[in-house]
């Protein structure tokens, strides 16, 4: 089974992952798979080819180690993984920005039965990370280039 979940990992990351632009829009994606009441994982295209429990531990595991790669990495990383998740066009960049810091939409991202501290440096690291970006793409600043929110205002003096 291990051979067959590898395989299935394999075939997620070329037809499915590999079309995503970066991680953020991954870790997007492959938490949508999960349902939200069953905590189950669903691909209609990998349980085709494979078993839906091969399927689902293919999921479980990409999930898991998109979600671990983006929680301890580095703050610049995860600014620069938003950004970039904003630039692709997949929601109206003021929109996104205005329902996460709303709603905490990003609370949904995390694998279910994660380690509670990794779950909370990545709730953190991407509430510090909306607050890094949100000024730079809100309407205003003309001075600031929208396609890079790592170009903050110099202080006031």
């Amino acid at each position: 089974m291990a051979n067959a979940v590898g395989d299935a990992r394999r075939d997620l990351e070329s037809r499915t992952l590999a079309r995503l632009d970066g991680d953020f829009a991954r870790l997007i994606y492959l938490a949508s798979t999960r349902d939200y009441n069953s905590g189950r994982y669903e691909h209609d295209g990998l349980n085709y080819r494979f078993t839906k429990r091969v399927a689902e531990e293919a999921l479980t595991a990409a999930h898991r180690e998109v979600f671990v790669s983006l929680a301890l990495g580095t703050l610049e990383d995860l600014v620069a993984q938003l950004e970039r998740y904003m630039r692709s066009g997949c929601a109206q960049p003021v929109e996104l920005l205005t329902a996460w810091n709303d709603s905490e939409a990003y609370r949904i991202l995390p694998p279910a039965l994660e380690d509670p501290l990794t779950v909370k440096l990545f709730m953190s690291n991407v509430k510090v990370a909306l607050a890094i970006v949100t000024p730079s793409w809100t309407e205003g600043r003309p001075s600031q280039d929208p396609r890079c929110a790592s170009q903050l205002l110099p202080p006031a003096r």
